[in-house]
């Protein structure tokens, strides 16, 4: 929309005019969500859908670094049940050991961190298990 209002026209009309014209023109054709409801549609009004809305995709957090680090220790002890081969496991869990060992000699912000490097043997144990797989 890049031409003025017309002197002598009210502003809805021109607004209106130029709304319908480009539907003619066919620029609101193909545009992403077209046909489907409005997000959020029938909850609560809430005054910061939009900062949630863009923390959700940016893949943002407010959790202090402790807890963000007990997530992160849970998010790969699963993954490295779900790997799809042992050596991928192992190197899930030693990444994720090498964070909670420096979390313990330095202290994340927040709420103590107390937990302890994952074991190996153990995940991988409990891998083979879950796949109803023998040692």
């Amino acid at each position: 929309m890049t031409e003025r209002k017309p002197p002598g026209i009210s502003f809805e009309s021109w607004a209106d005019r130029q709304i319908r014209e480009a539907g003619e023109r066919g620029a609101f054709d193909n545009l992403p969500g077209a046909g489907k409801p409005l997000p959020g549609e029938g909850r609560p009004y809430d005054e910061q859908w939009w900062i949630r809305q863009k923390m959700r995709d940016e893949d943002l957090s407010c959790l202090p670094p402790s807890l963000a680090l007990r997530k992160d220790v849970q998010d790969a002890r699963e993954a490295a049940l779900d790997a799809r081969t042992e050596s991928e496991a192992r190197r899930i869990v030693s990444e994720i050991n090498v964070r909670i060992r420096e979390a313990i000699r330095h202290p994340p912000e927040g709420p103590p961190f107390r937990t302890a490097p994952l074991d190996p043997d153990r995940i991988l144990t409990e891998r083979r298990a879950r796949r109803g797989q023998r040692d």
